[in-house]
């Protein structure tokens, strides 16, 4: 491939390999060419110029392929546009030559269409130049256009589309020729012509002004006709066409219309004109507007699917500011549509239009126009929905004449009802919050109107509108419980109304359904209040015959919704409700009889409805309450489903009584009861399997059903992957929702909430935005489908084998039409079966029943359809996977091998091909490998036969299932499979699109198979690696998009594999050029491709979409006169195209993907865009900071348009406001002058919402990256030594701002964020000083923006969660210490009193509007809070009394001292919290007294107050726990804090009062006492033990064993909380009196050291063991002295301390045991060679460093306890603890005395001599009896230090003063008999020697002038 990498064609080398190789040689060559050409000197070129023109000229006749061609005329064009144009005429008339060729066989053809690509290639690039010479070019292209063949014909199409865009307005002549000879391709048969036509014409529109005036009316009827037949191409090409030239019509181009006088269509002309495709279709024309609508016969649905996306492309086209202008007669019309009788025929149909204009609106509204003129168009909205009602009503009321077109207005009505009451609803769900001005205007009334038309006589309308409801309540969640109320206080008072009850029990239904996405749900009541409703409807139901049928279907509708409440609410009403499903069906077969023998037609019809909405609620139930659902409830239920199951078998009988309307009815209580069957474990109702699946089977085969009904399901049970064979991947576009329409399975698309009420409150499936269950009839099928699949596994293989005859019996017997459907529905339940069976990993059966099987499916893989051969060939793959013999899979793969080897025609030949790929696909590569081989050749010999593309698709996609299951194993077939996909997609005519679609499946599963081999440099792997490069280029070039996607996903599996070899600088661009595609697919596959560079290379990966920008830039001044005039719309102009061509401008690529999240809605895409700007900022942001900043904050910008932000600014000065204005319109707008008439949409909320997160993430990254971005004295010199330098601080006022616009926002979620955002700034900016005032710090200055920012977080209406998150971020600002100004400070402490009001009203006080729990949360941040503030001021108290005290003032001149130093008093916190403190302290104590109850394991559930506790009710103690979660570490610290200050000495009064309305508990957690008994009479003492027990209580169960995630604060907080408890001298005394707490204590914290490494925990675990070794000490000194005075006369006293008189300790009651065990694991920790088992394990490494500043405080503060341990002991205790106490010490002594430069002693080293000193002068241990071993040990400590401190070449110098000090401490404190030995004194005499004469002054010096002072004896 190298040898092709040339200027000019390397001839000898194309010579020399063999000829298969040559057309890649060549597509080499023009690729190098391409990119070369450009690139090259001038003179270079031209010198070459002549022998490359002969090369290339002498290629087009020798026939290239399609790829070639298209790259060849390329190159000819771009060589002739940059060296001499001499020749280009000859050239041209060569070309022309060829084209005129008489010769008409398949060999030549290639190369006429080369020529014809030459032709088109050098107008498009020369354009005016070759101006003489085009008329004799068009009219050769338009003659040879009349005899050409298909491919023939899109080419010249395609060259006639480039002349016209390089000629412009100069090829004015040959306009109308062209007109006239294109548009009766409009028809072709060949769909590749009829999109090149539509694509010709488009650029005609251009400058042929007649096309859009006298044309127009023809143009129009050709495009319906071009639509009749079509696929999604052509509709998507010729929409474009129609919907451009009817934006034309209406707004020419300026130019055009100035140069000819020309007369303009009218709007509703134009409006005409499209209703008529929509409503007529194509056939015939109307020459008025109406006669011919009247005349029957149906509209082709492919004709309305296209009119309606041309309705797309022409709002589009004009844009949004036309749509805001314009919108109020567009919606008319749009909804007149959907009222005209042609357009709802029968009721699918009606569906249909109504989906299509949904789109419409959906498509226009929703995308084009921004947040505030969504809440415009919301109220057009609502005012022509109030219209209509109003005719409605008038309709209803006027009884007097009896006219029926009353009663069709009213038919026709409920269609646009049903429009503009789902894009309503849909605009406020996405408006969110910001649609909150909607519901509070009164002028608009959205709710009334809504509300008005629950009253509609139909039932699709109040369904409607009650969803509408369901999506107001999603967005404003504030608004579900009064709407509630107010549904059911209608309902109570418009009983006899059946449209009242009717539609009230809707919208309830449909607001509970909404509550699971309003997290902070609804009370808890309101369950009950919908239960009594329901109740009371079944009740009454019976009483009136007017309303008993609407009374039911109320009743059990309400309850289904309930039980989406779940568990939690249902749990209480579920013994009634097992009570009302019992009664409704009948006990028994005698009363089953007895009603068969007495209804009537009408109550059977009431008894069926009754018994559907039973089940349905029962299913409903098993669905959202699985917890619920014991064996108990499973039986209770298992009586009504039999019952429901006995009964299905007589309703043929009954229907037969009482008339086939009740087959309906019948068929709904058959759904149902599918339904939950299938929900059920089919062990539960084993006993009726041979009844029901009668049932199924006879469903889906049809048996009872006259209809040719077939299910929708079969698609989802194929594979996704097959999605090419089947269409399927019409899903995954943007017109999904209306090409569902055209699919052939029954009533596809026609999915509508009448069909099936019970949807208003089911959850809605993934990506649609309404519910849209199927008709009846197909539901059950697919119902039936659902339930055979869940059964099949657990049915004996005699019957399995019975059903699986029946089904080919079923088949053999059905004719026609009915053959297909009966077919595709049992194929559809075979394969259900399979997945079932595979799932639970059972296996298929006997031989017989796999016999039966077997010759089911194969029969298939011959069925004409397609889909059904589909089917049979997953079926056999599953079937392959559940026998799992290898026989057997021999068998069926050597049946396809034989058939595939005769069989000629293409149906069996696909059918078979597919099934050798699926048996691969489920079997894999090992089970298979055996016929890989056989396989591989037999398809590869298939994909070559050119005469029919569908096998080359069917079989190349087989070979892609293979390639991807066989994995390595596939390693050998690699170099032929790649070949022959080059060699196809070099030839293969680019309009097979389904054939390039899998080769580059093939080419994709290729990449993967060689893998991470890629990367290497042998001559094979280099082969294959260009040939994949190649391959991809050529499926990038195509002009289908899911070819293109393919390539793309290749070049990602390519770049993953091997990066260096994917040139980025090529694949970026075309990537962001691919976002703006219209094509859904692509757009996901370019964004996952960006996701995945972004996550390597995100540098690169912007600089080369950046010089996109750039390129664009320059390209747009020279083809300024040339663009197409669309405003907005360019040639790739589209619905999601709102840019000219290329979409990048200076923000960059992070810019136009920020500008997508807000245009597209599909979640892939969204959270793939979010992922690559995630990694875009995680590696840019840092040094890119004020790009991202400035990113951000103009996303952000868009808040402070909304009316709110105006008000709260008042931080904000005049000047920051113009600026803002102006950044506003300077946003992401884009080159070139398009964008002026047009502005862009507004960021909306959601992508503001990420921009929050994103400044948040900003923060975080330039924490980690440099400690400058935080200083601001640091980054301003940084800034003058480079001004690149760009750091955080300098933007601070900035992240400020952004904060703010976000915290002050209508959308609450954005409102979250940006509180979240000002927390971290606060965090992250408290203690950064400002440089020029030194002692202020740099927030300072914003304390009113932040004070602004909180305020309105604490109004009345905000909700709960919003208030708690501020109540977190008042703590931080108040405990950041940053307000110097105490009215400032004041301010934002109100906020906090003001809050503390609401938790003292208590519970059921306020009026409720969220669940209970969300009160919980409110109140608990609240004192959390204040439990932080209260914590900070203790602290600043505790710093403020531990300095020394200033000068004394004089008292008079106080005052204004304090105002001119501006700095807060140090008390002034604590006196701002002080007069709280009475009932914070009350509170917190009950809110730990709730969690220490809620922390309780399950098994002591029975001792919870059954009135739930101080601030959770019963209901909700499942959402409490979490709350109490989050906030009862600080509680319990400021109690600790407010017990160790004041609160051993306060009686209970205060506390008896506790939380109103709740009365009051033993605080004893766990004790069983009785709950009513008032605890105030309490004495202190108990009081005061109960609080210790709550306390000690609640910190030892958290400290066992604190969860992972836990937050390190909690844990700090808890540490901290006990630290402080144990310093008052109550706590002290409790602790040391009971030895075990203490011990219990010693051991969790140990567990702690263990778990938790950071050192902050293990110093607050040091702090605390200290403090409970100084209670014992304490408490045994009390002792001591009290014994002492006793004992004086006495002479034997008896050995206090422990060890007693033996010195024995027992571990686990021994505090000194427990104690030293602690300090010991920390001491091995930091110093390992302590332990002799450690030191001497292998992986030990002894150490050479010195300890960090973190572990020498840890090991100093360790010694400083293990030192003060022997006073707890008696003496016999002390000679066990004390040979471990100081060998420990002498040891640390040796490791830590070491020399440091600043001669510095280190912390441990003053430990061990503090140490040394208290134990040496130890009074209590020299007894009698200890006298000797006391000796010996001390004689040994300083023996040992004495040997420590010989200098020893091996270890570092030790530090001789620290030794010195060591030893003249023995000296001076020990008696002279102990150490009086010669040897010991000798030892020290010569260390004292060698000090002095050393070299070192520190330690001479101190050896003269230090030591005799240490040794003065002290006090």
């Amino acid at each position: 491939m190298e040898l092709a990498h040339s200027l000019l064609l390397n001839e000898e080398a194309l010579a020399q390999i063999t000829e298969a190789k040559r057309p890649v040689f060549i597509f080499e060559w023009l690729r190098f060419l391409d990119k070369v050409l450009v690139a090259a000197n001038k003179t270079d070129v031209k010198e070459k110029q002549k022998k490359l023109v002969e090369q290339l000229t002498g290629l087009i006749s020798s026939s290239p392929g399609p790829p070639t061609r298209k790259l060849l005329a390329k190159n000819l064009a771009a060589l002739y546009s940059i060296g001499d144009t001499y020749t280009v005429f000859q050239t041209l008339d060569k070309c022309n030559d060829i084209i005129r060729s008489k010769d008409d066989t398949a060999a030549y053809l290639p190369t006429k269409l080369a020529a014809v690509a030459c032709v088109g290639a050098f107008y498009e690039k020369m354009g005016r130049m070759l101006g003489s010479a085009f008329p004799e070019t068009v009219n050769n292209l338009l003659k040879s256009l009349k005899s050409a063949e298909s491919q023939g014909r899109s080419e010249i199409l395609m060259s006639l589309q480039k002349v016209l865009t390089g000629l412009g307005g100069a090829a004015a002549s040959s306009h109308r020729d062209i007109y006239k000879n294109a548009r009766s391709l409009l028809t072709d048969r060949s769909m590749a012509v009829r999109c090149a036509v539509a694509k010709c014409l488009l650029e005609l529109q251009n400058e042929a002004v007649f096309m859009w005036t006298a044309e127009l009316e023809n143009i129009a009827t050709l495009c319906f006709k071009a639509l009749e037949n079509s696929n999604y191409g052509v509709r998507v090409a010729v929409s474009k066409l129609l919907g451009t030239v009817m934006a034309t019509a209406l707004m020419p181009k300026q130019a055009t219309v100035m140069r000819q006088n020309v007369k303009r269509a009218t709007f509703d002309e134009v409006l005409e004109l499209m209703a008529t495709g929509f409503l007529r279709g194509g056939s015939g024309f109307l020459k008025s507007g109406g006669e011919m609508l009247k005349v029957g016969g149906s509209v082709n649905r492919e004709v309305r699917v296209g009119v309606t996306q041309a309705y797309v492309v022409f709002v589009t086209t004009l844009g949004g500011q036309w749509l805001e202008r314009s919108f109020a007669t567009f919606l008319s019309h749009v909804l007149d549509l959907v009222s005209h009788p042609r357009a709802t025929q029968t009721h699918v149909d009606a569906v249909y239009s109504r989906r299509c204009v949904s789109f419409i609106l959906r498509a226009t509204v929703g995308s084009l126009l921004g947040e505030k003129a969504q809440i415009a168009a919301a109220k057009e909205i609502c005012q022509a929905i109030g219209k209509q009602m109003k005719a409605v009503e008038a309709v209803v009321n006027d009884t007097s004449s009896e006219n029926k077109s009353g009663a069709a207005d009213i038919a026709a009505s409920q269609h646009v009802m049903v429009c503009a009451l789902q894009e309503l609803g849909s605009l406020v769900q996405s408006l969110s919050a910001t649609a909150s001005p909607l519901i509070q205007e009164a002028s608009i009334g959205l709710l009334e109107i809504v509300t008005s038309v629950l009253l509609h006589p139909s039932m699709a309308a109040r369904l409607a509108a009650a969803w509408c409801l369901r999506c107001v309540a999603v967005a404003l969640p504030f608004q579900v419980t009064p709407f509630l109320d107010r549904c059911a206080e209608r309902l109570n008072n418009l009983k006899t109304s059946p449209e009242a009850v009717s539609g009230y029990s809707f919208a309830m239904a449909a607001l509970l359904g909404g509550v699971h996405q309003c997290p902070l749900g609804i009370p808890h009541a309101k369950g009950k209040m919908v239960v009594s409703i329901a109740e009371d409807l079944l009740r009454t139901a019976a009483q009136n015959s007017r309303l008993s049928l609407q009374r039911t279907q109320a009743g059990w509708l309400l309850l289904g919704a309930l039980m989406t409440l779940g568990p939690s609410v249902v749990r209480y009403h579920l013994p009634k409700m097992l009570l009302l499903w019992r009664n409704v069906f009948p006990r028994s077969l005698k009363e089953l009889e007895a009603e068969k023998a007495r209804g009537d037609s009408f109550t059977w019809q009431v008894t069926l409805e009754g018994r559907a909405g039973a089940l349905c609620a029962m299913r409903s139930f098993v669905a959202h309450c699985p917890e619920l659902l014991t064996e108990d409830a499973i039986r209770k239920l298992m009586t009504p489903i039999e019952c429901a199951m006995t009964m299905m078998s007589h309703i043929p009988s009954v229907i037969k009584a009482h008339g086939a309307h009740l087959k309906a009815s019948a068929a709904m209580v058959r759904l149902r009861l599918y339904d939950i069957l299938a929900l059920l474990p089919p062990k539960t109702y084993e006993g009726s399997f041979n009844a029901l699946l009668r049932e199924l089977v006879a469903e889906f085969t049809l048996t009872d059903n006259s209809a040719n009904t077939t299910t929708s399901l079969l698609r989802s049970l194929c594979h996704y992957d097959d999605s090419v064979l089947l269409g399927s991947w019409l899903q995954e576009t943007d017109h999904k929702s209306i090409e569902d329409q055209l699919q052939p399975n029954s009533a596809s698309g026609s999915g509508a909430l009448e069909h099936d009420p019970s949807s208003i409150y089911l959850r809605i499936p993934a990506g649609e935005a309404v519910p849209g269950p199927l008709p009846l009839g197909v539901s059950v099928i697919d119902a039936s489908v659902a339930l055979f699949g869940v059964v099949f596994p657990h049915v004996s293989y005699k019957h399995r084998l019975q059903m699986l005859d029946h089904f080919a019996e079923c088949v053999k017997q059905a004719k026609g039409v009915r053959q297909q459907a009966v077919q595709l529905n049992i194929f559809t339940a075979v394969l259900s079966a399979l997945k079932g069976l595979a799932e639970n990993k059972s296996t298929l059966g006997p031989e017989e029943v796999r016999k039966s099987a077997l010759t089911l499916v194969m029969g298939a893989l011959d069925n004409p359809n397609p889909i059904l051969r589909c089917a049979a060939g997953e079926a056999l793959g599953r079937m392959a996977q559940v026998v799992g013999e290898a026989s057997f899979i021999a068998r069926m793969a050597q049946y396809s091998f034989d058939k595939l080897k005769s069989a000629r025609d293409v149906v069996s030949r696909t059918g078979h091909s597919l099934a050798l790929g699926c048996l691969h696909r489920y079997v894999g590569g090992i089970g298979s490998g055996q016929h890989l081989k056989t396989s591989v050749s037999i398809l590869l010999a298939l994909a070559q036969d050119g005469t029919s593309p569908e096998v080359q698709t069917w079989s190349l996609h087989s070979l892609a299932l293979i390639v991807d299951s066989s994995g390595p194993m596939y390693r050998g077939y690699v170099e032929p499979t790649l070949s022959l996909v080059l060699t196809l997609l070099l030839t293969v005519p680019p309009s097979h699109t389904e054939v390039h679609q899998c080769l580059g499946r093939c080419l994709g599963a290729i990449i993967t198979t060689v893998g991470p081999e890629l990367q290497g440099n042998a001559a094979t792997i280099s082969t294959i690696r260009s040939s994949c490069l190649v391959g991809c280029a050529i499926t990038q070039d195509h002009s289908d998009s899911l070819v293109q996607a393919a390539a793309i996903s290749c070049l990602q599996q390519l770049h993953m594999f091997a990066p260096r070899h994917v040139n980025l600088s090529s694949l970026v661009p075309s990537l962001c050029v691919h976002l703006c595609s219209s094509h859904l697919l692509l757009r996901r596959a370019a964004v996952a491709c960006l996701r995945q560079l972004a996550q390597r290379e995100a540098a690169e990966v912007c600089e080369y979409a950046m010089s996109l920008a750039k390129n664009a830039g320059d390209k747009e001044s020279v083809g300024a006169n040339v663009a197409p005039f669309v405003p907005g719309v360019g040639n790739r102009g589209d619905i999601h195209c709102r840019h000219q061509g290329v979409n990048i401008t200076d923000t960059g690529l992070e810019g136009l993907l920020f500008g997508m999240l807000d245009r597209e809605t599909d979640r892939k895409l969204c959270s793939d865009i979010h992922d690559t700007l995630g990694h875009m900022l995680s590696s840019l942001a840092v040094e890119k900071l004020s790009h991202w900043l400035m990113l951000c904050k103009d996303v952000l910008a868009a808040s402070s348009d909304m009316s709110t932000a105006a008000l709260l600014s008042s931080g904000k000065d005049e000047e920051s406001e113009k600026k803002d204005e102006m950044d506003d319109d300077t946003m992401f707008t884009t080159l070139g002058e398009e964008d002026k008439s047009k502005p862009f949409v507004a960021p909306r909320w959601a992508t503001r919402v990420f921009a929050a997160d994103c400044l948040c993430r900003i923060i975080n990254l330039c924490e980690n990256a440099d400690q400058a971005h935080f200083d601001l004295a640091m980054a301003r010199s940084a800034k003058l030594r480079n001004p690149k330098n760009d750091l955080l601080v300098l933007h601070l006022s900035d992240l400020i701002r952004m904060a703010f616009m976000a915290a002050t926002d209508h959308s609450n979620q954005l409102r979250m964020a940006g509180l979240q955002a000002l927390e971290d700034i606060i965090k992250k900016f408290a203690s950064v000083p400002e440089p020029e005032f030194p002692g202020h710090v740099i927030l300072e200055q914003y304390q009113a923006n932040v004070g602004a920012a909180l305020r309105p977080a604490f109004s009345q209406d905000t909700p709960s969660d919003i208030i708690a998150k501020a109540c977190q971020v008042c703590s931080t600002w108040i405990g950041s210490g940053v307000v110097s100004d105490l009215n400032d400070l004041r301010r934002v402490h109100n906020l906090l009193v003001s809050s503390l009001d609401k938790v003292q009203a208590g519970k059921g006080s306020s009026s409720q509007l969220y669940r209970e729990s969300a009160t919980t949360m409110e109140k608990l941040a609240v004192l959390k809070a204040w439990a932080e503030v209260y914590v900070v001021a203790m602290n600043i108290k505790k710093e403020a009394e531990s300095k020394p005290k200033k000068a004394i003032k004089n008292p008079d001149d106080d005052d204004d001292d304090y105002g001119t130093i501006d700095e807060l008093p140090p008390d002034s916190l604590i006196t701002l919290v002080q007069p709280e403190l009475p009932t914070l302290s009350r509170l917190w104590l009950a809110a730990l007294k709730d969690y220490a109850l809620l922390t309780l394991p399950a098994e002591f559930s029975s001792q919870l107050p059954p009135d739930g506790g101080a601030f959770y009710t019963p209901e909700t103690i499942d959402t409490a726990r979490l709350h109490y979660r989050n906030s009862w570490a600080p509680i319990l610290h400021a109690v600790a804090l407010w017990l160790n200050s004041t609160g051993f000495t306060c009686p209970e009064s205060t506390e008896a009062a506790a939380v109103s309305g709740t009365q009051k508990r033993s605080p004893a957690v766990g004790v069983n006492q009785v709950p009513g008994a008032m605890a105030s009479a309490k004495p202190l003492p108990e009081v005061n033990q109960d609080r210790m027990h709550l306390i000690l209580g609640v910190s030892i169960q958290f400290l066992c064993s604190p969860r992972p995630e836990e937050p390190i604060e909690h844990v700090t907080a808890c540490l901290q909380a006990l630290h402080t408890l144990l310093g008052s001298p109550y706590a002290r005394i409790h602790i040391a009196e009971d030895q075990l707490i203490g011990v219990e204590l010693l051991s969790v914290l140990h567990r702690l050291l263990l778990t938790w490494n950071p050192p902050s925990i293990q110093l607050l675990v040091t702090g605390v063991v200290q403090q409970i070794v100084r209670a014992a000490q304490d408490y045994l000194q009390e002792k001591r002295s009290t014994l002492n005075e006793e004992d004086m006369e006495k002479e034997s006293c008896p050995a206090l301390g422990e060890g007693g008189d033996s010195g024995g300790l027992v571990p686990g009651k021994s505090l000194v045991f427990s104690t030293m065990e602690l300090l010991m694991s920390i001491l091995v920790r930091h110093m390992p060679h302590l332990s002799a088992k450690m030191s001497d394990s292998p992986s030990h490494i002894a150490p050479k460093t010195r300890l960090s500043e973190e572990s020498a405080r840890l090991v100093a503060a360790t010694v400083a306890i293990l030192s003060e341990l022997p006073s707890l002991c008696s003496p016999a205790g002390c000679m066990t603890i004390l040979p471990t106490i100081l060998f420990l010490i002498a040891r640390i002594l040796k490791d830590t005395a070491i020399k440091s430069a600043d001669n510095q002693v280190p912390p441990p080293v003053s430990a061990a001599l503090q140490g040394i000193k208290s134990i040496v002068t130890l009074s209590m241990a020299k007894t009698e009896e200890t006298q000797k071993q006391w000796t010996a040990l001390i004689r040994s400590t300083l023996a040992c230090i004495l040997e420590y401190s010989q200098p020893d070449d091996s270890m570092p110098a030790p530090d001789e003063v620290s030794t010195l000090t060591a030893i003249a401490l023995f000296l001076w404190s020990a008696s002279s008999e102990i150490i009086g030995v010669q040897s010991l004194q000798n030892g020290c005499m010569s260390r004292f020697k060698s000090a002095l004469n050393s070299c070192d002054p520190w330690e001479s010096s101190y050896l003269l002038f230090g030591c005799p002072f240490d040794l003065l004896p002290t006090g």
